[in-house]
């Protein structure tokens, strides 16, 4: 499967099993057969559960590397579609207004694929300086 063709796939939001972080390890399955979020999937079912999870971990940042490298993958300075990145998106709003937070994406040409909770969206996005070469 293409990554366009990946990416127009009916996902679904679900905590634990197709949200922003498992939608990119989804994809590193497809592309390689491995699976870097094997050991996290129906281990929660709710923000308060994965930000649990990434409070652990030490981070987003900390969570995907530690889970690309134990995989072989090695990080990049210059992402290809393909690659998992770390960006900055908007996941709701607060009283004090927009909340932006890193989360993995997906390299689409000039753009990021990333999870939403109507689905996948390709989007500009701002990336963090965080990549990791999935080939």
């Amino acid at each position: 499967m293409t990554l366009q063709e990946y990416i127009r796939l009916p996902h679904r939001w679900r905590w634990g099993f197709t949200d922003c972080t498992l939608f990119a390890a989804d994809w590193v399955v497809e592309a390689t057969g491995k699976d870097p979020g094997a050991d996290l999937r129906g281990t929660y079912f709710d923000a308060e559960g994965a930000a649990m999870v990434l409070r652990a971990a030490g981070g987003v940042e900390r969570l995907v590397d530690k889970k690309l490298r134990a995989l072989g993958f090695a990080g990049t300075d210059e992402p290809r579609d393909g690659d998992i990145g770390i960006v900055l998106a908007m996941a709701g709003f607060d009283a004090a207004g927009a909340v932006v937070k890193e989360i993995p994406a997906i390299r689409f040409g000039p753009l990021w694929a990333v999870m939403s909770a109507r689905g996948a969206m390709v989007k500009s996005l701002e990336w963090t300086g965080v990549a990791w070469r999935i080939a």
